[in-house]
């Protein structure tokens, strides 16, 4: 059940049905595959791949432009440092979306027989769908980012309503959440429709494919009861299920002696009976409506009230002539209580390919020996009887405590119990016993896991600071760091920072509950990227082989020594030693002059550009038939990929302004520019009109938009453009300062991706990380170099970096390699290098013009450049550092 040797690393990248994991041998994968997987998934998988690779031929207009803003535009996004950095969506989250549009718009899925042509199983009847309309569950692990996909299906739909005149969408949306911690959740990314607007790109910007998409985005978030509907389209409300309850049905409130519920929210806060606004009549009268589901494992009984009441909503809709127009259920762990899968399940990103693209934390159990050392004991006091695994995991916590925190991190710890007594003893016991946990934040819940507050007494205002610690644990400013539970909170608590967790209880079937709902709070990640995380995982002999079951979902648990002595279960860090005792940092330390730019860009108006003076070569203005014109298609210059189409209008005109604007859009993108749209389209629509072409053309011709489809007019416009522009604004200054000074030993710790390293002797630095063989070999001959005094690879949290003018005129960062100090104290700045590429020469160029500037400004101290070849390298095989110098020359 291993993962396909061609899976991925990357969870970004496209990955084939051909290699996805599947829960039996390689061996049986085509004979077997779609017998074992859900049964709907296999068969769509390949259909929707075929659709990605035709670029989505055949859906609609609006479908069309949404997942090629989303999925094949490039995105700079704001991040919360005021800089810009890349945004990408997941494949995951890009799969469940192209396989709901592809449904809707290409299938044309009404009922549960449209679901069933894709059924590959043979196993498929009509008696397992309960409901009547629309419905598709998308699984994805914890941790994937579900929510976004909730954010991209409910764009698509408003915007697919407003658009396509027979469109059979919604513009009011109810979004459910099982409980008041997965709704304040929600809420967080909702509440002034930040993740629309501000958190990621998923509204395209006004003007491409001729929409003022984000003009005409307008929405209202109504949150429980507090409901102030002034039209009939254009509302999001979101609540727990129990607010959409017939009034029949609604649950005691928390004012009742037994609260029970509250804390996850099986009852919702406050006291329903006298809420100000009944949801449930309201969400009945709207003529249009869809609904999404987070963690949505628990509609799955169509006996149960929270599936009766979607379908009463439903029912309500058919008497008035529509529908409820479509249903969308994400969660982890879309199984019914027989652990049979959700036969809705259209789309599949299992937990151990999450795991193998690090996408959450890799769980890490005690290797055979660490566990030989724990003793249950004969004591009828429960802290007694697993002092042992409380102890461990307490040393295990510490560990990664000790090591996060140098990351401004708090690791948290997780105890789970078996009952609401035993859960009280314990963290007594914790308190008592391991004073650097400080007080322990205790959460009683019941044999479902679900939360109850009966036993405290606790107050609706208890209740509420509760729920607020247990939501923030992870900020530094919480006093908590351990929580103890009667179990692991079933689903919402979905904070970052556990790292470990120790079960003193065992699970059975009749819980209803997976290993993988019992891991999932802890799989979230605490660092951004690729970095290897873990979650060490601690615990009595039963709860270890119930954890152990989540291996027949392919998960591979990896089992490492644990207790003193035993290393951090954290990603890999790089800080500076200045506790090791065998290193003096002050003499290691290295120190920089930071100098001002030397080239920079003067931003002149875009005025200035003289479009009859490109120096371009004028393209082959081209006749095509009236067929050749209909679909206008728009491909990177680089990659041949398909970024923007454009479709002509039904009379046969071309809008040659949303094509001239997405030009505009992207130079503006590349070179960074945040202001000058208006100007730079004029200038490219005269330029298209009279200077692009062999002759001057008519921009509403059709034939002419057709012409710039074509990938040499798309690759003239950008980079002839682009050349100008930067010729225009890039500058030289002639001169350089020194602005302030960088010190190696000041340098924060910081974490990397799991890879292959040096320890470090003659470096501040605790390990030299190397991002190839040759930086790896460098780093050791500079540790056993007799005439190197000192050295540390360039990281880029050291903050060293050069501004440089790149092969296409524009302005650029460069990261020398390598920081030398040699034994006369001469400071050399090192590149190695591959393979080369055209931006070389300018960054070898810039390094001299650096040590020139900096040596005639630092008061004597001499700075020089060395460039190491690969080739270079492997043929003269230096043995000292004055034998690099002279083997490779500047």
């Amino acid at each position: 059940m291993a993962l396909h040797p061609k899976f991925p690393d990357s969870p970004y990248a496209i990955l084939d049905p051909a290699v996805r994991w599947f829960p039996a041998d390689e061996a049986l994968r085509d004979s077997s595959a779609e017998k074992l997987m859900p049964p709907l998934v296999p068969s769509l998988r390949k259909k929707v791949k075929e659709w990605r690779e035709s670029s989505y031929v055949g859906a609609t207009a609006t479908s069309q432009s949404l997942l090629k803003w989303w999925f094949l535009t490039e995105h700079l996004w704001p991040q919360a440092d005021g800089t810009m950095a890349d945004f990408q969506y997941y494949f995951a989250q890009r799969e469940a979306l192209e396989t709901i549009i592809y449904l809707y718009d290409m299938v044309g899925v009404r009922d549960k027989h449209d679901m069933m042509r894709f059924d590959g199983s043979g196993s498929v009847s009509g008696g397992m769908f309960d409901e009547t309309w629309r419905r598709f569950v998308v699984k994805m692990a914890t941790g994937s980012g579900k929510t976004k996909v909730l954010s991209l299906a409910l764009a698509w739909s408003f915007f697919h309503k407003l658009y396509e005149p027979d469109s059979e969408l919604a513009r009011n949306f109810l979004v459910i959440a099982p409980n008041i911690i997965v709704l304040d959740r929600i809420r967080k990314d909702f509440d002034g429709l930040r993740i629309f607007l501000k958190d990621d790109p998923v509204l395209p910007d006004n003007g491409v494919d001729g929409r003022n998409w984000r003009d005409d985005f307008q929405l209202t978030l109504h949150v429980q009861d507090d409901v102030r509907v002034t039209r009939k389209t254009g509302n999001i409300f979101l609540t727990n299920i129990h607010r959409v309850y017939a009034s029949d049905d609604i649950p005691a409130s928390v004012e009742d002696d037994d609260t029970m519920d509250y804390f996850l929210g099986q009852r919702p806060t406050g006291a329903t009976t006298d809420s100000k606004v009944d949801l449930s009549v309201i969400v009945r009268e709207i003529d249009e409506l869809m609904v999404l589901n987070d963690e949505a494992h628990h509609i799955h009984d169509p006996r149960m009230a929270w599936f009766k009441s979607i379908e009463d909503i439903h029912n309500r809709l058919l008497q008035k002539g529509t529908a409820l127009s479509l249903q969308v259920d994400v969660t982890a762990t879309p199984r019914a209580n027989n652990g049979a899968i959700f036969v809705q399940t259209i789309a599949d990103y299992p937990l151990v390919e999450a795991i193998a693209q690090n996408v959450v934390k890799h769980p890490v159990l005690p290797d055979g020996p660490s566990r030989a050392k724990l003793v249950e004991r004969q004591s009828a006091k429960y802290t007694e009887k697993y002092a042992d695994y409380l102890d461990l995991g307490v040393i295990e916590w510490r560990k990664a405590y000790a090591e996060h925190e140098k990351m401004g991190k708090k690791a948290i710890l997780f105890v789970m119990t078996d009952d609401t007594r035993n859960c009280d003893d314990v963290a007594a016991y914790m308190e008592g016993h391991y004073p650097d946990l400080g007080k322990v934040l205790v959460i009683h819940t019941k044999a479902n896991g679900e939360i109850s507050e009966s036993v405290s007494g606790k107050n609706k205002e208890e209740l509420d600071k509760l729920r607020e610690e247990a939501n923030t644990i992870d900020s530094l400013s919480n006093p908590y760091k351990a929580i103890v539970s009667v179990m692991m909170l079933k689903e919402g608590w979905d904070v970052r920072n556990v790292t470990t967790i120790v079960g003193l209880r065992a699970y059975s079937a009749k819980s209803n509950i997976l290993p993988e709902q019992t891991l999932g709070r802890g799989l979230r990640k605490m660092y951004p990227g690729g970095i290897e995380e873990y979650v060490s995982v601690v615990g009595t002999n039963a709860f270890m082989d119930f954890v152990e079951s989540i291996q027949a979902e392919g998960v591979v648990l990896e089992r490492k020594p644990m207790g003193e002595g035993t290393q951090a279960k954290t990603p890999l860090m790089v800080e500076v030693e200045e506790d090791n005792e065998r290193k003096d940092v002050t003499a290691l330390d290295i120190e920089l002059p930071r100098l001002t730019p030397r080239v920079y860009r003067e931003y002149k108006n875009l005025s200035d550009l003289n479009v009859s003076s490109m120096g371009h070569q004028k393209l082959l203005y081209r006749q095509f038939s009236e067929d050749e014109q209909r679909e206008i298609v728009f491909k990177d210059v680089t990659t041949g990929a398909v970024t923007h189409t454009t479709i002509l209008d039904t009379a046969g005109i071309a809008d040659y302004r949303s094509v001239i604007g997405y030009f505009a859009q992207t130079v503006m993108k590349d070179l960074r520019l945040v202001s000058g749209y208006d100007v730079l389209y004029g200038k490219m629509k005269a330029f298209v009109r009279d200077e692009l072409f062999d002759r001057p053309v008519e921009l509403e011709d059709a034939n002419t938009l057709r012409n710039l489809s074509e990938l040499a007019s798309t690759r003239t416009i950008l980079e002839v453009f682009k050349k100008a522009i930067n010729a225009l604004t890039v500058r030289e200054r002639g001169d350089a300062e020194i602005r302030d000074r960088i010190k190696l030993r000041e340098t924060r710790p910081f974490v990397v991706k799991e890879q292959a390293y040096v320890v470090s002797r003659k470096s501040v630095f605790n390990r030299t990380v190397g991002d190839s063989r040759l930086e790896l070999e460098f780093a050791s001959f500079l540790e056993n170099c007799v005439d190197v005094d000192s050295y540390a690879k360039n990281y880029l949290a050291v903050g060293f970096k050069l501004d440089y003018v790149k092969a296409d005129g524009d302005i650029s960062n460069y990261y020398p390699d390598f920081i030398v100090r040699g034994v006369g104290g001469e400071v050399w700045l090192v590149e190695t290098k591959g393979r080369e590429d055209a931006n070389d020469p300018g960054k070898w160029e810039r390094l001299k013009q650096w040590c020139v500037d900096a040596s005639a400004l630092d008061g004597g101290q001499q700075y020089r450049a060395l460039f190491v070849r690969e080739e270079d390298w492997e043929r003269y095989q230096p043995k000292s550092f004055h034998d690099a110098v002279a083997a490779f020359p500047a």
